[in-house]
């Protein structure tokens, strides 16, 4: 598994694809776009029939360019990264950052890419990723782009964290049609990469992906509640509605139980999941202190429990690593 720090300090565990894999999923394509090819090149040929030579040969050399580079750039644009090969192999083209591609990188790569792969037969490209260490061939060594792998077994693949109780079911109204993939992948990865964070770099991280959620949801977060909180309560409200979805498919209550850890209740395990050293922001710290809490609020780590102060009704709830706003 390679590991990528990106500029904010997220470590990102990424898995490079392998040759054969990718060089399966480049058939596909390659059988795809000149299948494209020979069709519209026939088509071409009785509508120009009546052409000279010199018009016959700009169009089949714009035809060649428009379908056989312009094609596949304007698939990975619009696809972010996942071709019809590679969507079939579990495959996907991202940024060295981990974060979605766009058109300058796909344009790299296919301009390069008709010289590595359509003019050497693919020997260029075999032998650069035979020779990098994370596979790339020289379309991705100059587009700053890798080839990874997409679907990855479940139990390889770390778990979001609950969020606290006092959070679960108050993003039931959120509308979060308009959040794309590529922002829902940092999240996912802040979330389950916290721990590896530096204090600071994390705290202005969530601070930055809480402002790119409510610019999408049009609903600002809760007042007093952290921005890791925020994330958190707004994943699993995600988790909770794709188990419902699931269920309502006909998956049954094993399918439910799957999403996420996500239960039809919308339970939430506690007992110091968001215990990691060091990480605050409204998370434990590595000594044990809530840091980033609401004024008012006390805490202490390792499952011992949030002293909520509120008279003589006061009780201890299990900690998750945030505390509830005052």
């Amino acid at each position: 598994m390679s590991q990528v720090v990106t500029g904010d300090a997220v470590v990102l565990g990424l898995r490079p694809a392998r040759l054969p894999s990718r060089a399966l999923a480049l058939l596909i394509d390659l059988a795809v776009v000149w299948t494209a090819y020979l069709l519209i090149s026939i088509g071409l040929a009785f509508a120009t029939a009546s052409l000279d030579e010199a018009a016959l040969m700009a169009v089949s050399a714009a035809s060649f360019v428009l379908v056989l580079i312009g094609g596949p750039i304007a698939v990975e644009t619009l696809t972010h990264g996942r071709s019809l090969g590679k969507l079939a192999c579990g495959l996907r083209v991202v940024r060295d950052d981990g974060g979605p591609i766009r058109f300058r990188h796909a344009l790299v790569r296919g301009l390069i890419g008709m010289v590595e792969i359509l003019l050497t037969f693919g020997v260029i490209a075999c032998i650069a990723s035979l020779v990098s260490a994370r596979g790339r061939r020289v379309g991705d060594v100059f587009a700053g782009t890798l080839v990874v792998r997409e679907r990855v077994p479940a139990g390889r693949t770390a778990p979001v964290p609950p969020p606290p109780p006092w959070l679960v079911g108050r993003f039931a109204q959120l509308d979060l049609s308009a959040v794309p993939d590529g922002l829902w992948l940092g999240i996912r990865q802040y979330l389950t990469r916290m721990g590896q964070l530096d204090p600071e770099a994390g705290r202005a991280l969530a601070e930055r992906l809480a402002d790119e959620l409510v610019a999408c949801t049009g609903t600002p977060a809760p007042p007093g509640v952290p921005a890791a909180a925020f994330l958190a309560g707004v994943v699993h409200e995600r988790q909770a509605r794709e188990a419902r979805r699931m269920a309502e498919a006909g998956l049954g209550a094993g399918g439910v139980a799957g999403v996420g850890g996500v239960s039809g209740a919308g339970a939430v395990v506690a007992g110091g999941a968001f215990g990691g050293a060091g990480v605050t922001g409204g998370f434990v710290s590595g000594e044990g202190s809530v840091s980033g809490a609401p004024a008012g609020v006390t805490g202490s780590a390792g499952g011992a429990g949030v002293d909520v102060p509120g008279g003589a009704g006061a009780e201890k709830r299990a900690a998750t690593g945030f505390a509830p706003p005052a």
